[in-house]
């Protein structure tokens, strides 16, 4: 089943038992995936990988604003984008945890051979495309940074 129906029958449900916050969530989803669309062409599916990393990003988007308004005291506006980012996240795979990433990145270190900062690049790459949607951009990165200082 493809994400965009996954949305439509969680939008469903959320209309029928009046979650507002959980509706508002997943019509921001339809509407990426809808732009999505139409920016790559005639309304194609998406590939499970574009899919992944547009839910990524609303995550993101999502708990990023949480933290501006938590540092500015307005825990008011935080809370709903943190329920937003729980919402959205609930179609994401499930997340790796430290320590599993941290396995996977030492491998690909082994793999490349790198030794050095000035080979962070190939190693993000690499972990970037085999934990493409398991693992959050920045964990990634903070593990190859401390395997290759």
């Amino acid at each position: 089943m493809s994400l965009s129906t996954k949305v439509m029958e969680a939008m469903k449900t959320a209309m029928k038992a009046k979650d507002s916050q959980a509706l508002e969530s997943l019509r921001a989803v339809k509407s990426a995936i809808l732009l999505a669309q139409t920016e790559s062409g005639a309304k194609q599916e998406l590939s499970e990988a574009e899919e992944l990393k547009l839910l990524q990003k609303l995550v993101k988007q999502r708990k990023d604003s949480a933290a501006i308004f938590s540092e500015q005291g307005r825990d008011d506006l935080a809370a709903p984008e943190l329920a937003q980012a729980e919402i959205i996240a609930q179609f994401l795979p499930e997340q790796m945890s430290e320590d599993e990433i941290a396995k996977v990145v030492e491998e690909i270190i082994a793999q490349t051979g790198a030794s050095s900062m000035k080979d962070m690049g190939k190693v993000m790459g690499m972990a970037n495309g085999k934990l493409a949607g398991k693992a959050d951009g920045s964990t990634i990165a903070k593990l190859v940074k401390a395997k290759l200082a």
